[in-house]
């Protein structure tokens, strides 16, 4: 068994727009989630319904800083009901 599958995961809700969108979503994501499988649950939610598809890698702001796509929610001291923004990178 994977470390990963033995940790206890927690959810944690968190605030999400994705650039491009009118609408905050309220994301669940798991405190062992990457930053890249936080934007691509963003993206779920808004990509292709309000947001054009694009084949571009995504990045993930928290107080206007960039977080690392291979950093956790928890690693990055991502707290429930933070903000995040998520957009294409040019």
């Amino acid at each position: 068994m994977s470390a990963s599958r033995s940790t206890p995961q927690t959810p944690v809700a968190i605030n999400a727009l994705f650039v491009g969108d009118i609408v905050t979503q309220l994301v669940f994501v798991l405190d062992t989630d990457t930053i890249a499988e936080v934007a691509a649950k963003v993206a779920e939610q808004s990509v292709g319904v309000r947001v054009a598809r694009r084949d571009a890698p995504m990045a993930v702001y928290l107080n206007g800083a960039a977080l690392p796509m291979s950093e956790t929610v928890s690693g990055a001291g991502i707290q429930a009901l933070q903000c995040l923004t998520v957009r294409y990178e040019d």
